[in-house]
């Protein structure tokens, strides 16, 4: 299942797209989604002591793309409406079918989000 970029049907972007780094995403949250800071500093620590404990930046990599895809999705109000909701209708959903169907909308809008901070 394929989702249009909400670019292509007039959502706007709140703020250019930010540096794939840990403060210029982080300064980026604090403007699109400030209710995921917590998370952000959270899973920031997290894989900076995995890449410690592993020796390897492997965890820093991983944590940057997540949430530049994730900072990709909230930079778009309406992508970030239909993600959020999709995520909601999955928790709330009152069958396994229902659940696979809204998760799907919620991974292809992930995907999206990804391969367009990956793109450039």
């Amino acid at each position: 299942m394929s989702v249009q970029h909400s670019e292509t049907v007039g959502d706007r972007p709140l703020i250019p797209r930010p540096e794939r780094t840990p403060g210029a995403l982080r300064a980026a949250c604090t403007v699109v989604a400030p209710g995921l800071l917590a998370a952000y500093d959270q899973a920031k620590d997290q894989a900076l002591a995995e890449a410690v404990e592993h020796g390897s930046l492997k965890p820093v990599h991983a944590y940057l793309s997540h949430w530049a895809a994730l900072i990709e999705i909230e930079r778009h109000p309406a992508m970030a409406q239909a993600y959020h909701r999709a995520e909601y209708l999955a928790r709330i959903a009152t069958t396994a079918d229902e659940a696979r169907t809204h998760l799907a909308t919620a991974s292809s809008l992930y995907r999206d989000a990804a391969k367009a901070v990956h793109a450039e």
